[in-house]
């Protein structure tokens, strides 16, 4: 009986959780995430699947963690046995290393799935905002400021490569990171995607945060409606449709012929865009793009990047880094796009609110539905959602342009 006792005991994992005790921090991180992720409801679709990826990939003997090659492609299997993973097959990979290596290694090492998600953003973004409010969208720009700043700091600490895979996160953009850190540091992927998607999660409470230290309440209040009729726009766009179908165009062109290297990005999200804006000529496309190709590479993705969250990927000093960094790169964001509005508004005689500049993160909706709360609490009559969306589209485009020249650069 004893006997059986002990290889009922062996067979579970409670052994390999008594003998280390970090599974249990993983644990506990993975129900925190879940709880943001369905209590809080803070990028549900997004942190649900990281969540539980975590959580799977902790269990001992599971072998659903994702075993994270060197830099010269080599692997470690359960029996010790060490082995080149670009030379394994597909079927060598699910079988010596389990199911949710193969879906990382063949979606997510590869980089396939951050430009499809790109698509499906694009195919759901209305660039009509931006399009209309042009000068806003400037602010955008103003809003990577958190990327270079950070990466000027890290590179204190960890290589350039890793330093700008880190400052990326001051993007605010999941699949950007996620597609920056494979080209320049894919041993910290899982770390950065993490943090990546935590901050953008915490985006209702970072933009607050940084808006509170940063802003005054007399400058909360500017009505850009107000504005707009002191200060009419003399620019008017006649046809919007054409517009909204050359947009993706001539931006992919541009982009193309300056930051080749950021094309896989900005050349997916504007063709998902372009085919939303043709209309019923595409929208079989349209509806594959922002429905289930979308819905699928985001379960994907979501599941395997939480997979790299091993007991051994995670607890080191080196992820800590990561999460500190990440958290200063997105508060610094925020504040670039902040102190940019600020510096526009000393020579304007039309003054733009600093929420404007705020939502400058790629975290589109959210970021520009938090600033326009924060603005009706100040004033119950000003809404800012439209002008907000104006520089957090812009900024989608943006940080994936600020990644492609940091590729190009350390790539």
């Amino acid at each position: 009986m004893e006997e059986i006792l002990e290889k009922i005991y062996q067979m579970t994992a409670i052994s390999n959780i008594v003998d280390r005790p970090g599974f249990l921090i993983m644990y506990v991180l993975a129900f925190v995430l879940l709880y943001l992720g369905i209590k809080k409801q803070y990028e549900p679709l997004l942190l649900v699947p990281i969540a539980f990826g975590v959580l799977i990939a902790n269990f001992p003997g599971g072998d659903m963690g994702v075993v994270q090659a060197t830099e010269e492609g080599f692997v470690t299997l359960s029996d010790g046995t060490v082995k080149n993973i670009w030379e394994m097959s597909l079927p060598q990979i699910a079988h010596e290393l389990g199911l949710m290596n193969f879906i990382y290694y063949m979606l997510i090492k590869t980089g396939f799935l951050p430009p499809i998600i790109f698509m499906g953003v694009g195919a759901l973004t209305d660039f009509g905002p931006m399009l209309r409010n042009l000068k806003l969208s400037i602010f955008g720009a103003g809003a990577q400021f958190g990327i270079f700043a950070v990466l000027l700091i890290a590179c204190n600490f960890f290589t350039l490569p890793e330093s700008a895979s880190l400052a990326i996160i001051g993007g605010a953009d999941g699949p950007t990171a996620i597609f920056t850190t494979i080209k320049l540091a894919p041993h910290l992927l899982g770390p950065i995607a993490i943090a990546a998607y935590s901050y953008m999660a915490l985006v209702p409470v970072i933009i607050p945060l940084v808006v509170r230290m940063t802003c005054s309440e007399k400058e909360l209040k500017i009505n850009m409606k107000e504005q707009d009729k002191l200060y009419p726009s003399s620019n008017e766009f006649k046809n919007m449709r054409v517009l909204k179908i050359l947009f993706p165009i001539v931006t992919t062109t541009l982009v193309a012929i300056i930051v080749p290297t950021a094309v896989p990005l900005v050349g997916m999200l504007m063709f998902g865009n372009l085919i939303k804006e043709i209309g019923s000529n595409t929208s079989r496309l349209f509806d594959a793009a922002s429905n289930s190709i979308m819905n699928t590479a985001t379960i994907f993705l979501g599941l395997s990047v939480g997979a790299t969250m091993t007991v051994d990927a995670f607890l080191n000093l080196q992820t800590i880094g990561i999460v500190v960094g990440g958290f200063f790169a997105f508060g610094l964001s925020i504040f670039g796009g902040i102190l940019l509005v600020k510096t526009f508004n000393l020579f304007s005689k039309k003054k733009i609110n600093p929420l404007i500049g705020a939502t400058g993160l790629s975290a589109v909706p959210m970021a520009s539905r938090v600033a326009n709360e924060i603005a009706l609490k100040y004033d119950s009559r000003n809404h800012v959602l439209n002008y907000c969306m104006s520089s957090n589209v812009s900024g989608v485009i943006g940080s994936a342009v600020a990644a492609g020249i940091l590729i190009s650069f350390l790539g």
